[in-house]
């Protein structure tokens, strides 16, 4: 079966947080038989910044980011069986949801696959007359990168036929324990871009904790924080390549993850990072966010932090040996439920449900 997705970057994480969730659930998707073209604009200089090769179990399409371009490219979803836009791909991003939905075959399923659900949805009250309100009643399929319930109702509300969380996981090919590197020694690291709904969260999480313990060394990674006043105990390493993750992850003591503000206020959506690290045997220590039980528990494969000042409390009592601990825990518990081929199985039965009935009830 032939899938056209439309999408950020595949070869590139720069600027481009989803290009791990792609990478893990196409490759996956490929192993079960899928012939996937993936299509991406060279913006935002992710070409100039590439960590991955074109890959041999997808096809890579790079376009120009002009309007000829696009419609070049937007009419071969005629091609596809599946036709898939994702959200957020950073080029005139209604005008190709647009045209992809114009080129695709009346047989074809198409899919919005939505890689920032509570932030769309965000956008989709704020704005009334947005295109993609129109989009919906016309897409066969919304998926999303998480949200559980919450976004699965609100996306019906909306007037989505069906809308189905496939949610981040792990890829052992990808991200699995290394040796320790000492580029990356610190009791506490952090990895994410400067992003205007995240900054506010990791100067509470991250920087007001570092300054209360200045006996310990923190990592900062991530594009864009050149300019941010940081604490001395603080160093920033810019951006981190996906060939340094497991490294990255590892070498701490602990690791941090911090949501995106919509995120955290919905719920229900582990960052890919959740899964990176404690693929390579982290101990992660997290912001709380409603259903992390789902997917590790609290205290035994993952530490949960209300605030800043639970993140100092828990890097001031925390023991390398509970430390690995965790972070054994976490990789057994990943390995078994939330590999993204197991991601991959839930999307192909969501497919192939449709062409079989193409009139669906949504999922549940």
């Amino acid at each position: 079966m032939k899938m056209a997705f439309y999408g950020s970057s595949l070869l590139s994480s720069y600027w481009n947080g989803a290009a791990t969730y792609y990478r893990g659930l196409l490759k996956a998707l490929s192993r079960l038989g899928y012939q996937i073209t993936f299509y991406e604009p060279d913006a935002y200089d992710r070409q100039k910044n590439r960590d991955m090769d074109a890959p041999d179990w997808c096809n890579v399409v790079v376009y120009e980011a002009t309007a000829n371009a696009l419609v070049q490219v937007a009419a071969r979803a005629a091609e596809a069986d599946i036709v898939v836009k994702a959200s957020g791909v950073g080029f005139e991003d209604d005008a190709l949801l647009r045209a992809v939905l114009d080129n695709a075959r009346a047989d074809a399923l198409t899919v919005f696959w939505d890689v920032d659900a509570p932030a769309t949805l965000g956008q989709l009250r704020a704005e009334p007359d947005h295109p993609l309100h129109h989009a919906l009643r016309q897409i066969d399929l919304v998926l999303t990168y998480g949200g559980g319930d919450p976004v699965v109702w609100a996306y019906r509300t909306m007037g989505a036929t069906e809308c189905v969380p496939i949610y981040n996981g792990l890829d052992p090919e990808t991200h699995h324990p290394v040796a320790r590197d000492n580029r990356f020694v610190c009791d506490l690291a952090f990895l994410g871009n400067r992003l205007p709904d995240r900054e506010t969260r990791v100067e509470a999480f991250f920087l007001d904790p570092a300054a209360k313990l200045a006996g310990q060394r923190f990592l900062l990674g991530g594009s864009g924080w050149g300019d941010k006043p940081l604490p001395a105990n603080v160093s920033w390493l810019g951006h981190v390549g996906t060939r340094d993750h497991n490294a990255f992850n590892v070498t701490p003591k602990a690791v941090l993850n911090i949501s995106r503000d919509s995120m955290a206020a919905n719920g229900f959506s582990p960052a890919t990072r959740v899964f990176e690290a404690a693929g390579a045997g982290a101990c992660l220590i997290s912001d709380a966010w409603l259903g992390v039980e789902l997917f590790l528990t609290p205290g035994e494969e993952i530490l949960m932090a209300r605030d800043g000042d639970d993140v100092a409390e828990i890097m001031a009592t925390l023991t390398v040996e509970r430390a690995k601990a965790i972070g054994a825990a976490a990789l057994r518990r990943v390995l078994a439920e939330h590999t993204y081929a197991l991601r991959a199985a839930v999307a192909d039965a969501v497919f192939k449900r449709h062409f079989e009935h193409p009139t669906v009830e949504a999922a549940e």
